[in-house]
């Protein structure tokens, strides 16, 4: 069945080319882990260098979301990349920006900044391995 209005709305956002997707928090009503002026800075830096960098949008590799909140108030603006399952904390434009270059762009994770990660053996699994 063909929803042209959904595959519109797909291909202007890259869904089909995306291999990761970083969700940021960037809490707006009484935050917890950061100032919400240090949410919106992390936010609007993340969002403008992946556009920047092309990595958002049609024929990107990154999709980005912003989040009100991920659960984990401390040490914020927390990340998590998927499908890695990898948790960042402190996630300031400067860390952000090793996050896009190391692990979006060149696979590594950033380890001084992680603080969770979904276990080998589940990603194995999940890929079939």
């Amino acid at each position: 069945m063909a929803l042209p209005d959904l595959q519109r709305v797909a291909e202007s956002l890259g869904l089909e080319s995306a291999r990761r997707h970083i969700f940021l928090c960037a809490e707006a009503n009484e935050p917890k882990c950061a100032s919400c002026a240090e949410g919106v800075r992390s936010w609007d830096y993340l969002k403008g260098r992946l556009k920047e960098l092309k990595l958002a949008g049609p024929g990107g590799t990154v999709l980005r979301t912003k989040a009100n909140c991920l659960k984990v108030c401390v040490r914020g603006p927390i990340a998590v990349v998927y499908p890695d399952g990898t948790w960042y904390h402190s996630c300031t434009p400067e860390v952000l920006e090793r996050i896009i270059q190391e692990h979006l762009m060149g696979g590594r994770i950033v380890t001084e900044y992680v603080f969770a990660q979904r276990s080998a053996d589940c990603v194995r699994a999940r890929e079939g391995q």
